[in-house]
């Protein structure tokens, strides 16, 4: 390694402190959260993103638009369509969000997501940014909230990642030192500790959780993991009735899959990377990955998605239209619920839940022999009409 390399390197690990270093000042300046309430029209964004992403984001929205039908002819709601969001505009912009497509997702209040590819090694595509992760920082979404609910398995769990720091805040800048040596960057800031483990203990007491366990392998990842842990224990102390109690990661998992333990759980409060694998493990349970939605909240906007891939594979195979929109309409549940709408919320679970477990005449298979996208979005849109 030459004197040179070495200079390179620290050059642009200085540039990295100073960008978070604003980023954290930035987090500070914030105001309160939206009161939805006070607003005279409330913008749903509609994004759908890449792959499967269109279809099953266009049928939630159908099913959003009927959920909401009084709202938007009354002028209080109002669905707005961006596109722009594929992999092909974003790398003939070579931006994680081309600016245009920023603009317009700025002018919401609230935006429904398809999924997006992220371009990996090996692939054709040139190295941008996660446009999720892009989108985070960009609106700072900094909570990502995903609940599993397994009635029959007592589980009732609920996930707050934190989403715009930890391994994620700068994953595309890191640094090639020397071809022998690539190193990668974690991030944590107070502020970004404090105000997503306030969200997870306020939660827990609105919602009379006794319990919030904090995730993070702070015996091992010490500085940065162990910032976290502390930090959240410290906030802990404001909710004298919340248990708090602290695990690692991978005992995690393990005791996820043990049936005597894993209903001890019922809040958990995890850095970024952990909390992206463990929600993945945790929506095996009611069903795969394809069931479960997710919510980024931030203070300003929010944004509501599927929390799996783009599926390029089922569109290469011509079999888009059997892409399973669940993910997204569980995600549609938590908007409803976001923006005020609770009943409408209420009712539309009810109606997922009878539709995927209770009578489930209609099975989705991602193939011709099971029913479409839309045939399943009407479904649910019977069910509701029905009170079932």
């Amino acid at each position: 390694m030459t004197e040179q390399q070495i200079k390179l390197a620290t050059e642009k690990f200085e540039a990295l402190i100073r960008e978070q270093s604003e980023r954290s000042d930035k987090i500070k300046q914030q105001g309160d959260f939206v009161d939805y309430e006070k607003l005279d029209k409330i913008i749903i964004g509609v994004c759908g993103g890449d792959g499967i992403g269109p279809i099953i984001t266009k049928e939630s929205a159908r099913v959003l638009e009927f959920m909401l039908k009084e709202e938007v002819e009354a002028g209080k709601v109002e669905f707005k369509v961006i596109d722009g969001l594929t992999i092909e505009n974003r790398v003939a912009a070579n931006k994680a969000i081309p600016d245009d497509v920023l603009e317009e997702l700025k002018s919401c209040h609230v935006i429904l997501k398809g999924p997006t590819t992220t371009p990996q090694a090996g692939d054709p595509w040139p190295n941008i940014e996660s446009a999720n992760v892009a989108m985070r920082k960009a609106l700072d979404l900094f909570a990502n909230l995903r609940p599993v609910k397994v009635p029959s398995e007592g589980i009732d769990w609920t996930f707050f990642r934190e989403n715009t720091e930890g391994a994620y805040a700068v994953g595309s800048k890191g640094v090639n030192v020397t071809d022998d040596l690539a190193m990668d960057f974690v991030v944590t800031t107070t502020e970004g500790c404090e105000r997503i483990a306030k969200l997870a203990y306020d939660y827990a007491r609105r919602n009379k959780k006794e319990r919030v366990s904090i995730i993070t392998k702070a015996n091992i990842i010490k500085t940065t993991d162990g910032k976290f842990l502390n930090i959240c224990k410290n906030i802990g102390k404001d909710y004298p009735e919340i248990i708090t109690d602290e695990w690692y990661i991978d005992i995690t998992t393990a005791k996820l899959i043990d049936p005597k333990r894993r209903t001890d759980f019922k809040v958990f409060v995890l850095p970024n990377l952990y909390g992206d694998i463990i929600t993945d493990e945790a929506a095996e349970f009611q069903g795969g990955v394809g069931t479960a939605g997710s919510a980024n909240i931030g203070k300003k906007y929010a944004m509501f998605e599927a929390i799996h891939g783009s599926a390029p594979r089922m569109i290469r195979e011509g079999r888009g239209q059997y892409a399973d929109p669940c993910s997204m309409l569980r995600a549609s549940v938590m908007l409803l619920s976001h923006i005020g709408k609770q009943d409408k919320a209420d009712a539309l679970e009810r109606a997922l839940d009878f539709c995927m477990y209770e009578e489930a005449k209609l099975k989705i298979t991602g193939r011709d022999n099971g029913c479409t996208c839309e045939e399943f979005g009407n479904y649910v849109m019977e069910t509701v009409k029905s009170g079932k």
